[in-house]
């Protein structure tokens, strides 16, 4: 019944619009002037090309009796020629137009698209000229289903900004039909892929609460999330699903989806890690050398044929397709991570330990210890004692050193005492830890203690071991153990705090919020789009692969079947206002006020890499983002009279962050100043701060020596026979703690489909387009941001030859490029070297 009552609108439709392309090539064409303009389509799945059955109509500025702009004559397509994009080489379909119109036609302000060819296509823009030479753009990036699915026109509007109030008559009411389109007004069944409707849902898509497979998340006083975009998709169980390693295929709106090039280079990324991954299975981490034999050498290993077929048990025929005769271009050995290529014992050094703290994939946890020694929520002291430490305060006192803000501590104890108990079954020997570390006078941090605790055996009691560094033999190695389950730690709290939680999580719900509220033509939502590409993609593939109960996190990392809960329980402490990049260093103690510092605080000491040069960022950030409100707003009642933007907002508190809604420390957004700072805070989330806590992850996790993920075995306590076990061989002991040979390389071949980006990647100070906004204050405004991201780029790259400063650096002379501005050649980029920071959390 719904699909009869859907083919006849479809119908119907169709005809009025051949009736009225009809009716205008009847009219008098006295007063008729020429529109000449490109369209430009990147890809087509359509064997004998697109053309004729694809045809485009223009709207004007001017308003009709309609209420809508003035609808010109239709045109299809025809004769397409490839062309190669200059900023990234991809191949595109350049096909020129002609609209013939009345001369009161007027600007042209939007055009819609009917596809009734039987494929979709990914449409990248066009471009008009009109009078006196004057160009009209619409950027578009955006796939165009078949008509028969989507049964209506496709619209796309200028690149020209208006706020709410602004609109040219024309276009009002084609602003809301927009509006209420993307918010699924009209859409009648189970939302599909070519439904560009955007909607709110819980995390319901992990598996299946009754099969044991984790709780729904958001919704709930007791597990709380940020919500994520409704997919549509039937809830499946995950053990009706082929255990795949990656996918591709989700149902997202179209406007979100991965362009042709990123689905290309973003399958061959998942057959070389799945090749690295196969070609570790024959080796057995049982010492050193073989965990060094999981990566190539100067010559790199060749594919064989059984591995290739292996293939097929692993990666869904949509990746699979992508191999074509391209075989002999994949390796069968992981590349060596650039960190340890010219250290092979780095992992062991404390120098590069404490280093990593300021300087290396999850360098925005370190905080300064406030008060000694640190206690539990439930009020349990710490059993590191002022005689642990005090010998290695180079020559202070411990009060003396606190008041000096010089002791600091990596704190994986209060969150973690809760979970240990179903943490630690199934072969997992997971300890909560706090580190202590003393700011030596050259800016390095120096370790000092590990405490490794766990659940006493009556309720709110712990039992508490101390390690400390120093010493040798027994004593040593013992340290070198401590070392790795702080590190099993500080992996998971990375992926599923740091990285997940509060990048990609976080901000799909200000994606959905903007899509449902901010029309193409708001100025915020032109300016927060380039920060929000590939996001909604990126995170439902997470979601179905990785996230989901039985996926990659659960087999590799030591927090396994209660990670998504973990991340649940973490959410509780969430504050967007402590996201800035300035706030969060201010919660800390890595900062304190200063209000004749640019960003309004100033690190306790200068050889911080990550809040150095992210604070440069930052301000270069705010600033470009001040200039652009204040060019589109006159004063703050223009902002509390914008009915997006206030709806905007509220959606996003009362409903994408639902679960903290009535948390009084969101932005009020009635002044300038409120919306400068949230949307300098989101674009900081989406770029600078993603890209921190992503590109590095195969350098520094990628080695399972640096940073385990898991251990099997707890430290061994005098007296037992485990004990007698390690003193016999320290070295075998040690590795037979770690994760297993598979769970190891599963892990190594997610970190490394995550840290590469893709050629169509879109950086910090880039657009996608330069005609990405017609204005051109705005743009000379945006080329003024791009130059002064050059400029902290240059300055890094003097901090990181500068002698003086050690943790840019450290043991393996490799210096710290997360947060470079500058952009280098992607397809030569390997490991922590600079390739920029990408607009988007893409990847």
């Amino acid at each position: 019944m719904v699909h009869t009552r859907q083919r006849s609108r479809m119908i119907d439709c169709l005809n009025n619009f051949q009736g009225s392309v009809k009716a205008q090539l009847s009219e008098s064409t006295k007063h008729v002037e020429s529109i000449k303009g490109e369209i430009i389509i990147q890809h087509t799945h359509a064997k004998s090309g697109l053309a004729k059955p694809i045809c485009i109509q223009l709207y004007s500025l001017n308003d009709s009796c309609t209420g809508k702009g003035k609808l010109r004559q239709g045109v299809y397509l025809n004769h397409g020629k490839r062309i190669q994009n200059k900023l990234n080489g991809i191949t595109c379909i350049k096909y020129a137009l002609t609209f013939e119109a009345d001369r009161d036609f007027g600007f042209p302000g939007a055009f819609v698209i009917w596809n009734q060819h039987k494929d979709k296509f990914f449409l990248q823009s066009l471009s008009l000229q009109v009078e006196f030479k004057q160009i009209v753009h619409f950027e578009c990036n955006s796939w165009i289903y078949p008509n028969h699915l989507m049964q209506k026109e496709r619209i796309f509007f200028s690149n020209t900004c208006y706020l709410p109030s602004q609109t040219p008559n024309g276009l009002l009411q084609l602003r809301k039909q927009e509006l209420d389109t993307l918010r699924g007004d009209g859409i009648e069944g189970r939302i599909r892929e070519w439904h560009r409707a955007y909607g709110y849902d819980f995390y319901n898509d992990l598996g299946d609460p009754q099969r044991g497979e984790g709780p729904i998340l958001g919704g709930s006083i007791h597990y709380p999330y940020p919500r994520r975009g409704k997919t549509g998709e039937p809830h499946i169980h995950s053990e009706n699903v082929k255990e795949v390693m990656f996918k591709m295929s989700t149902c997202i709106p179209p406007d979100e989806r991965f362009s042709p090039q990123k689905q290309s280079e973003f399958a061959k990324k998942v057959i070389q890690a799945t090749l690295h991954f196969l070609g570790s299975q024959t080796n057995q981490l049982k010492s050193f050398n073989k965990i060094k034999e999981l990566f190539s050498g100067k010559k790199s290993q060749g594919v064989e044929e059984w591995m290739v077929k292996k293939l097929e048990d692993h990666l869904p025929k949509e990746i699979l397709k992508e191999i074509g005769q391209g075989i002999k271009d994949y390796t069968a050995k992981f590349p060596m991570p650039q960190l340890f290529a010219g250290n092979e014992l780095v992992w062991k050094d404390d120098k590069e330990f404490g280093r990593q703290m300021l300087a290396g994939i999850n360098a925005a946890v370190i905080q300064c210890l406030q008060a000694f020694p640190p206690r539990s929520k439930n009020g349990i002291w710490s059993s590191i004692r002022r005689s642990h430490i005090e010998h290695n305060l180079d020559g202070l006192t411990l009060q003396e050193a606190m008041n000096q803000w010089r002791i600091f501590i990596l704190d994986h104890h209060n969150y973690l005492m809760p979970f240990l108990g179903k943490i630690n079954k199934n072969g997992v020997c997971a300890y909560a830890s706090r580190t202590l570390l003393f700011l030596k006078d050259d800016d390095t941090l120096k370790p000092l203690a590990i405490e490794l605790s766990l659940p006493g055996l009556s309720r709110g009691t712990e039992i508490q071991r101390v390690f400390r560094p120093g010493g040798n033999g027994s004593e040593a190695a013992l340290w070198q153990f401590a070392k790795a389950h702080v590190g099993v730690n500080d992996s998971g709290y990375h992926q599923l705090i740091s990285h997940w939680l509060k990048t990609h999580a976080v901000v799909e719900p200000f994606i959905i919020a903007t899509r449902r509220q901010l029309s193409v033509m708001h100025p915020i939502h032109r300016l927060l789009d380039p920060h929000f590409k590939d996001t909604m993609h990126i995170n439902a593939l997470a979601r179905s692969t990785v996230l989901k109960g039985g996926g990659i996190i659960e087999k590799t990392l030591y927090s396994g079947e209660v990670s998504m809960e973990l991340s649940s329980s973490l959410y509780k402490e969430w504050r967007f206002d402590e996201q800035s990049l300035p706030g969060d260093l201010l919660k800390r103690g890595m900062a304190f006020h200063n209000p004749d510092c640019l960003a309004g605080v100033q690190l306790l000491f200068e050889d911080y890499p990550y809040g150095r040069d992210g604070l440069e960022i930052w301000v270069a950030t705010k600033r470009w983002v001040n200039d652009y409100c204040l060019h589109f707003y006159k004063d703050d009642n223009s902002l509390r009279s914008d009915h997006e933007i206030q709806e905007w907002w509220s959606e996003i508190k009362k409903i994408g962050h639902g679960d903290k809604c009535n948390e009084t420390w969101w932005y009020p957004m009635t002044t300038l100043s409120d919306l400068v700072e949230a949307l300098t805070t989101l674009i900081w989330i989406s770029s600078g701060l993603h890209a921190s806590v992503n590109f590095g992850q195969y350098e520094y996790v990628g080695h399972p020596l640096n940073h385990p993920i898991k251990c099997r075995n707890f430290i061994p306590m005098e007296g037992t026979k485990e004990f007698a076990e390690f003193l016999h061989d320290p070295d075998k002991f040690f590795l037979k703690m770690l994760p297993n040979r598979s769970e190891t390389t599963l892990y190594m071949a997610l970190l490394e489909v995550l840290s590469a980006p893709t050629s169509d990647e879109v950086y910090l100070g880039q657009q996608q387009s330069p005609n990405w906004i017609d204005d051109v204050w705005v743009k000379q405004r945006f080329e003024q941001f791009a130059e002064e991201l050059n400029k902290v780029d240059k300055r890094i790259v003097e901090r990181n030859a500068d002698p003086k400063l050690k943790n840019r650096q450290g043991p393996s002379n490799i210096p710290y490029k997360l947060l470079r501005p500058a952009v280098s050649n992607v397809k030569s980029c390997q490991g922590i070297t600079a390739i920029g920071i990408p607009n988007s959390i893409s990847m």
